[in-house]
């Protein structure tokens, strides 16, 4: 293995600066409450709120000012979201089995949570599918109040309309215009308008993953997301114009994206990255984009495919492309991704809007021990047991030695009174 290209320094995404600014956001929520969130939304989004709840009047105004080929759009990727994160649920059951123990029953409920708040980021574009992929599983699970938070759009002082219709389109129960770390901390401790809730999903920057690091432990959070994600591996039969197209596409995310690209051919190099050239200038993303691969992209050569392999699950990416002569075999030697896009023809844009997988994932190597939204995001797998008198009599002894070994007396007496 040896680098062709390294990334310059990593920025930084969380530090002193940041943490002690969201602190003291969170701090205003909590003491002005519905104050606070207009007064940021003035300052951050340069919006003048009225509303902070979205009524039903902003959301049909916003059916007419989106491009009904694009709410048709949203229809279908709504679709097949729902298809998986149905088919996620079927895969988990409730659990009801008699123990080898006589007179004890065990089992399990799934308990959606009762109150989910979900963060889509405006920034600089407009993200309707983050919508559909937080808030159509949520659904799915059974979550009986759900709740969506976006920035205020400059262009149009409130969410913005596509991103509204996708919320629709998707179910949420409630929408409120609050974006940035006070939407956190308003969905975790409430105010006025916005009702807390139990769990925050959805990614933001690092002052939005900053908030929900902060809130952690008041609510449920569903990860702490770095900077978005792509490694390609790629063998002497991958296409330079497809790896070309898939890095600019990750790079075009913001200045933090992360693009790798792995492969155990190096001739192909200098025509991918000629490729990313020509492509990016055909691009209205494309300098922003050529910038970010300068600063944060990286190419490795492997010796081998084994290698290959090693060094894509060393890595444990957000998103994991396969272009190798037979990538459905080659992937069954990958184990740590977010999210596998197995094939040529399968670029991350497909799993980022329509394939049905989410889009909503681990970074930073997160993807070693977690795994990205879905159903079982939203749901509790709580424990049952259903003990009679034969079952405490089979396993009281046990019980009583192990709390007197404890020292907890009160256990102990508590399955000898019983046995009396």
């Amino acid at each position: 293995m040896r680098y062709y290209k390294t990334a310059k320094e990593a920025k930084e995404v969380r530090d002193a600066q940041a943490t002690k600014a969201v602190a003291d956001i969170i701090c205003e929520v909590r003491q002005r409450g519905d104050e606070a969130l207009r007064d940021f939304a003035k300052k951050f989004d340069h919006a003048e709120l009225k509303d902070i709840r979205v009524t039903k009047a902003d959301i049909d105004k916003a059916y007419e000012q989106v491009d009904p080929k694009v709410v048709e759009s949203f229809k279908k990727a709504a679709e097949q979201i729902s298809f998986y994160a149905k088919a996620q649920l079927e895969c988990i059951k409730p659990l009801d089995i008699e123990s080898p123990v006589a007179g004890v029953e065990l089992g399990h409920r799934l308990i959606p949570v009762d109150g989910a708040g979900l963060y889509v980021p405006g920034g600089r574009f407009p993200l309707p599918s983050t919508a559909l992929m937080l808030t159509i599983p949520a659904k799915i699970a059974g979550v009986k109040r759900v709740a969506a938070c976006s920035p205020a759009n400059k262009q149009f002082g409130t969410i913005h309309p596509a991103t509204l219709v996708a919320m629709d389109i998707a179910g949420a129960d409630e929408i409120y215009t609050v974006g940035g770390a006070q939407a956190v901390a308003a969905l975790a401790y409430g105010t006025k308008s916005i009702a807390g809730v139990d769990l925050i999903a959805g990614p933001g920057n690092r002052y939005v993953t900053e908030a929900k690091r902060q809130v952690m432990g008041t609510v449920g959070i569903d990860s702490l997301a770095g900077p978005s994600e792509v490694l390609i591996v790629a063998d002497e039969t991958a296409n330079p114009e497809y790896i070309a197209i898939d890095l600019l596409a990750q790079s075009e995310h913001d200045a933090f994206a992360k693009s790798i690209l792995v492969t155990t051919d190096e001739s192909k190099v200098p025509e991918i990255l000629k490729a990313m050239e020509e492509l990016a200038g055909k691009l209205s993303t494309g300098e922003a984009a050529m910038q970010s691969f300068e600063d944060n992209g990286t190419i490795i050569i492997a010796e081998d495919m084994e290698e290959m392999a090693r060094i894509a699950n060393e890595a444990a990416p957000e998103h994991l492309e396969v272009h190798t002569k037979d990538p459905k075999e080659y992937s069954q030697k990958l184990y740590q991704f977010g999210s596998l896009f197995i094939g040529e023809d399968a670029p991350v844009a497909l799993g980022d809007y329509c394939s049905g997988t989410n889009h909503t994932l681990p970074t930073m190597k997160n993807a070693r021990f977690s795994n990205g939204v879905w159903v079982g995001t939203f749901l509790k797998t709580s424990f049952v047991q259903y003990i009679t008198k034969e079952g405490l009599k089979n396993l009281s002894e046990t019980c009583m030695t192990m709390a007197h070994t404890e020292g907890l007396a009160a256990h102990e007496m508590s399955v000898a009174l019983r046995m009396k």
